[in-house]
């Protein structure tokens, strides 16, 4: 019984020791960093979460419409990994499947693609830049640059 007290007010104590230096100004951890940043910083974490999901094609910002209910075109992104897969609508086929990484400098978004399926295996290493927006459930993506072939996308959330 006397192992088990020590060791619990050790465990206890090492608790609260943590606890209170973690807690301290100048301490390791800072609670409520995000009110501190600067306006823009705060808007680019705003972006990077709303950009966290998946996303269905919904076609171009000319003539975006719905994104059809099966098959079709899905991206997505975590906090640093995106990937895209496209699948027959009939047979639920892969027609294509590729992803990589990206960063977001505040509306600039570059996606470099690191795996592919057979058919798009070209796109390895390249790296392509966008501007980018979310508005509600709606992602729009514009390429930057003469070499992007993809132009501009128009994407809704996936619930």
């Amino acid at each position: 019984m006397g192992k088990l007290m020590t060791y619990r007010g050790i465990r206890i104590g090492l608790i609260l020791l943590v606890s209170a230096f973690l807690l301290l100004p100048g301490g390791m951890l800072h609670l409520g960093a995000d009110d501190n940043l600067p306006k823009k910083a705060a808007e680019l974490t705003k972006l990077a979460k709303d950009l966290i999901g998946t996303w269905a094609y919904a076609g171009t910002p000319d003539e975006a419409a719905d994104p059809p209910k099966s098959g079709g075109r899905l991206k997505f992104f975590t906090g640093k990994n995106w990937c895209i897969t496209q699948s027959d609508p009939d047979s639920g086929k892969v027609i294509f499947h590729h992803g990589g990484t990206y960063t977001l400098d505040g509306d600039m978004y570059a996606e470099t693609i690191e795996y592919a399926n057979e058919n798009t295996a070209e796109l390895i290493k390249k790296t392509f830049k966008f501007k980018i927006k979310v508005e509600g459930d709606t992602y729009t993506q514009t390429g930057i640059g003469d070499d992007n072939p993809f132009k501009g996308e128009v994407w809704k959330r996936v619930k």
